[in-house]
């Protein structure tokens, strides 16, 4: 590795869009669910359901505030790339330096990566990066390619 490599993020208009199609339906089918069950008598398997719905209601606000539209203050807005570690600047102004233990993720369709690690103060810090935050391909590609050396 060179001696570093910074990567911009911008917000990902496009699986903003992919997030609310697949979270949108599947909110209001299980609150639909819920209210069938809770009307009909079954409270057990409607509390289990709005249960699983507040579950996946939260994952899809983190998904989509946090790593799509980049709006909470943990939401990364930047990392750079060096052989000490990665440095991650937050959107509220915080930087995390990740410098023991990094290490680094891709999922199978290639669209998105992760990547954790010990910052300095011994917490455990994880982040996702997806496709459509990077500026261009070759931004993504790059910056794959800087942190295989974290693998």
């Amino acid at each position: 590795m060179a001696s570093q490599y910074d990567f911009n993020l911008v917000e990902d208009k496009k699986g903003l869009v992919w997030d609310l199609v697949l979270y949108v339906p599947t909110i209001i089918a299980l609150i639909i669910l819920a209210s069938k069950y809770w009307y009909s008598g079954d409270e057990n398997l409607a509390y289990i359901l709005v249960f699983l719905t507040t579950f996946i209601f939260l994952i899809a606000f983190n998904r989509i505030f946090k790593t799509r539209l980049m709006m909470l203050p943990s939401s990364p807005v930047s990392f750079s790339v060096s052989k000490k570690g990665v440095v991650v600047d937050l959107k509220s102004g915080a930087s995390v330096d990740l410098v023991k233990d990094v290490r680094f993720f891709t999922d199978m369709a290639g669209k998105s990566f992760g990547l954790a690690g010990i910052d300095l103060e011994g917490a455990k810090k994880q982040f996702v990066f997806h496709k459509g935050q990077f500026i261009d391909e070759q931004q993504f590609d790059g910056s794959k390619a800087q942190l295989r050396a974290f693998k």
